[in-house]
């Protein structure tokens, strides 16, 4: 034991954060975790951890961490050579398309999203015909074709304000057909749909939600736009991963269950040790296929490299520029 945690000290750096994670269990991961902070210096490189990864990366080797709107607007502001995406394939895409000069890895190209494979550019160009001139807003789980064909992107945390800032009576939103019926519910735009869902967020239900609050009257039920109405319609709070996070922080309810992805309860539990988190356990499986041996690996071997064509990435580029501006002052 007194080896064990002796191992468990020797590899803990100030730049890997506990992970709530026992040290018998950290064991597991030293070696990786050690050689991935090495790695970062002498590749001059960063790890952007999306809130769906497990402790063990988010914690543990995760230069920044967030949802897709603040880890695109580090990928925006990073001066790192090299960008490590701990998350899925869109994510990296983004990165690659704000850092056109700079090296973007994703450990595995499998990776994907069910929203992102729901539409394609030409799915655009075609709901573009049906409603000429009504602007489309594209929400940034999709791929680099599908933003350079749309006019601005948004975020689950910025979509409402994306929408009206555009100043219309109504827009296309794609893909995600739930976040869109949320959005239209909070303004007075008309919101034209597609019907693209997360795989994981449709498995909820609304039946599930009241079934915790049989089981625990008190708990406090935060739920992400992209689930079903009813289960938004049972929800206490609805909102993204990092609102969702500031609602704990600042309600620090007894007890709470955050429905969405079953990690996001894993690594908020860590910074709140005194609520109690009822866990729907519901997994992506293209996040769970980011691993700390995979992101060491990608380092090792600069794989894999993640790259968008130039002339994709300009309109691309400038979709999410426009909602990265918003809320900044008028955009140009």
């Amino acid at each position: 034991m007194d080896e064990t945690v002796a191992t468990v000290e020797r590899v803990r750096s100030p730049a890997i954060r506990r992970t709530g994670l026992p040290d018998i269990e950290w064991v597991v991961y030293a070696d990786d975790a050690a050689a991935i902070e090495r790695l970062k210096v002498e590749r001059d490189a960063i790890v952007l951890a999306h809130n769906y990864m497990t402790p063990e990366i988010f914690h543990g080797v995760a230069d920044f961490r967030g949802d897709s709107l603040a880890l695109a607007k580090m990928a925006a502001e990073t001066d790192a050579s090299v960008i490590v995406m701990a998350g899925v394939h869109f994510m990296a895409e983004t990165a690659k398309i704000l850092n056109p000069d700079k090296t973007v890895l994703i450990p595995d190209l499998q990776a994907g999203c069910s929203l992102a494979a729901s539409i394609t550019a030409a799915d655009v160009g075609l709901l573009r015909q049906r409603y000429p001139g009504v602007p489309v807003v594209t929400y940034v789980n999709t791929s680099a074709e599908v933003k350079a064909a749309s006019d601005i992107c948004c975020t689950s945390a910025n979509a409402v304000e994306i929408v009206e800032s555009l100043g219309t009576d109504r827009v296309i939103f794609l893909p995600d057909e739930y976040l869109g019926r949320w959005v239209a519910t909070q303004t007075a735009v008309q919101i034209i749909l597609w019907h693209g869902h997360c795989e994981v967020h449709e498995r909820f239900t609304g039946a599930e939600m009241r079934a915790f609050r049989a089981q625990t009257p008190d708990v406090l039920i935060l739920a992400h736009p992209e689930c079903p109405p009813d289960v938004l319609a049972e929800a206490d709070f609805v909102g993204s991963t990092s609102a969702m996070i500031r609602k704990v922080e600042t309600a620090r309810p007894s007890r709470v269950v955050m429905v969405t992805e079953c990690s996001m309860s894993d690594n908020v539990a860590i910074e709140f040790p005194d609520i109690e988190f009822v866990r729907p356990c519901n997994l992506c499986p293209h996040m769970k296929r980011i691993t700390l041996a995979k992101i060491r690996r990608s380092l090792e071997t600069m794989t894999y490299e993640v790259d968008v064509d130039p002339a994709v990435a300009h309109d691309a580029r400038r979709a999410v520029e426009r909602m990265l501006a918003v809320g900044r002052g008028p955009r140009g």
